[in-house]
């Protein structure tokens, strides 16, 4: 494999991975609406040596001609955000699910050796759990009553609190948001494609990805663009909930270096895989380590005793299967990324609207 398109490449993650192809001697082409909810308006940066195709993926006439001359695809448009897909649900359905189909029904004409698929771990719900005595739960979920009385922990059949502990990909998906699933809806399709049509599909279950270039303006993208946003214009971090839901955060790189493994070992062929970084912080924890990265560590974060429709309580990543079939293993850990991600930071336009996001939810009735 030699010719990659690259959908979304132009994004956050997109960018990184055309970087790391063309750095592995791989030839790239784009595909890209470069949408302003994602770029921002500003002046978009094509990374050197690959070649844009402008233009939306459910564009029959487009794919066609994109996937002509590829070997292999990395597909990674798709609208993200958990809250905006719960009140811009024709959008999200849209691009993410008939963009896949469309990008699907190319490759019918063209086949490609392998494509791979960025899936989500919001497709989990809420993580894997076990019981005070050690029995695994894999179907945990809250009751919106507990939520809107401010019980945020999971309990037991039998009132009894239950342990988060690592997801690993045999939990079975919970879809708690239209986000997830549009994300489960992308990855069953091109694994089903794959096995249909005898092409190499993998699917990358992504954990929360951070790292520079994430969009600043975006208050429906990570949590740390968010957060970063806001502590760059003098305000204090929103925090839904208590501030101690858990989460797993990898560092954009070396999702990127996953993405080229992917392509690379073959016994990832027709596999579902988590790609995070193993480690479980808790967003409260995270929003602190930021502000002192920032220098602004008398900043706290706001928390706000209220939760977001669709929002889950705890999932971070059991990598196994990643180290055992891409040979992956997380070098940038989030405590010692985080000075880096913050020069960015200075050195970029923060627009913070976060508070837009919030009251576009409440008018919604999305936060209880």
């Amino acid at each position: 494999m030699k010719r990659i398109l690259v959908t979304g490449g132009c994004g956050f993650i997109g960018r990184h991975v055309t970087q790391e192809l063309i750095e592995h001697g791989y030839e790239v082409r784009i595909v890209d609406a470069l949408l302003d909810q994602v770029h921002g308006g500003e002046a978009i940066s094509i990374t050197a040596g690959a070649a844009l195709t402008k233009g939306d993926v459910c564009d029959r006439a487009m794919m066609a001609e994109a996937v002509s001359d590829a070997d292999a695809v990395i597909h990674l448009a798709a609208e993200v955000g958990v809250g905006q897909s719960m009140y811009e649900i024709a959008r999200y359905v849209g691009t993410n699910d008939l963009g896949t189909a469309t990008l699907l029904e190319a490759l019918i004409k063209k086949p490609v050796e392998r494509i791979v698929v960025a899936s989500s771990m919001s497709i989990y719900g809420e993580g894997l759990y076990q019981t005070p005595d050690g029995k695994r739960i894999d179907n945990a979920r809250r009751r919106p009553s507990d939520v809107r009385t401010g019980q945020w922990d999971l309990l037991s059949a039998a009132g009894e609190t239950l342990s988060p502990i690592p997801t690993d990909e045999e939990k079975r998906p919970d879809l708690a948001s239209i986000y997830a699933l549009t994300k489960y809806a992308q990855e069953r399709a091109v694994l089903i494609f794959g096995q249909a049509y005898n092409v190499d599909a993998v699917a990358l279950r992504l954990f929360n990805v951070f790292g520079a270039g994430q969009a600043l303006a975006n208050p429906y993208t990570g949590v740390l663009a968010n957060f970063a946003a806001r502590l760059a214009n003098g305000k204090r971090p929103m925090v839904f909930e208590d501030g101690k839901q858990k989460r797993d955060f990898v560092h954009v790189r070396d999702v990127a270096r996953a993405f080229r493994l992917a392509l690379e070992q073959r016994q990832a062929a027709g596999h579902a895989i988590n790609i995070g970084s193993g480690r479980a912080y808790t967003i409260t924890e995270v929003a602190r380590l930021l502000a002192e990265a920032m220098g602004v560590p008398k900043r706290p974060p706001e928390i706000l005793g209220k939760a977001r429709a669709g929002d889950i309580r705890n999932c971070f990543a059991d990598i196994g299967k990643a180290r055992e079939l891409l040979g992956f293993e997380p070098s940038h850990r989030l405590e010692n990324s985080l000075g880096e991600f913050a020069a960015w930071v200075r050195n970029s336009v923060a627009v913070d609207r976060g508070a837009d996001m919030k009251r576009e939810l409440e008018e919604r009735g999305l936060v209880s």
